[in-house]
């Protein structure tokens, strides 16, 4: 299928996260190749596509954990830096947090690094799934770890949130307080970026859609425009999309 590129909002728009002919290699594999893309501020965006698309790698080079081969990478404006940082809040696709670590231990771990931290709000959270600021990290269910991590991740009040495979591996009813979570916490005018393969499960909570294939972005728009335009689920034109 032909590329689609449409601007997710007009110029007048804040540009949270951008990409100017971006380029990424590993030797001789091309992980991105030619990425132009603008996203605006305020909404919450699917970075959806098969493993081995290429979502990880542009997540890990707006982080600043990998350098372009070439072209540029921007958020809100600036090259990846301890600017961008600060006012990024990403949660990778695997446990991040210390096990050895009581569950306040780390709300103190994440307040030392992260100003903008709110443990208040963390605290809510957590007291809402039954989990005690004195467990330790070890003695959680994987599925509790996940979710320690999106807590602290979605209780600070940043800017862009970048989260990596959020509801992966986790049951549907974990997969439901997931997604309650990134949508009762995310701050107004901040946005979501949420990288994932499962779409069925995330698109009640999509604003914008764009699908990396092998690399590039072959389909870049909002999520309202795909059902009115389209007449189909974001599911579904995934599935066209991604036919084998």
């Amino acid at each position: 299928m032909e590329g689609i590129q449409m601007s997710p909002g007009s110029e007048r728009e804040r540009i949270i996260f951008e990409c100017r002919g971006l380029y990424k290699s590993y030797g001789t594999t091309v992980a991105l190749q030619d990425v132009n893309l603008r996203i605006a501020s305020g909404g919450i965006v699917g970075l959806l596509g098969p493993n081995g698309s290429g979502k990880s790698t542009l997540i890990k080079l707006a982080m600043g954990m990998l350098q372009p081969t070439l072209g540029n990478i921007f958020v809100d404006g600036t090259r990846p830096s301890p600017r961008t940082k600060a006012m990024t809040a990403y949660l990778p696709d695997s446990n991040f947090l210390p096990d050895w670590m009581r569950v306040e231990q780390v709300l103190r771990y994440i307040a030392d690094f992260f100003p903008d931290f709110r443990r208040d709000r963390a605290e809510a959270m957590l007291s809402r799934l039954g989990i005690g600021l004195r467990q330790r990290m070890r003695a959680l269910s994987k599925g509790n770890k996940e979710k320690v991590g999106l807590i602290v991740t979605m209780a600070r009040n940043a800017q862009l949130y970048i989260l990596d495979e959020p509801i992966a591996g986790v049951d549907p009813a974990a997969r439901d307080f997931i997604l309650d979570i990134i949508f009762s916490q995310k701050p107004q005018g901040s946005t979501i970026l949420l990288c994932t393969h499962l779409i069925a499960d995330i698109e009640p909570v999509l604003t914008h859609a764009v699908f990396l294939s092998k690399g590039q972005v072959v389909l870049d728009r909002s999520v309202q425009e795909i059902h009115e335009q389209e007449g189909k689920t974001l599911d579904a034109m995934f599935r066209e999309v991604f036919r084998w």
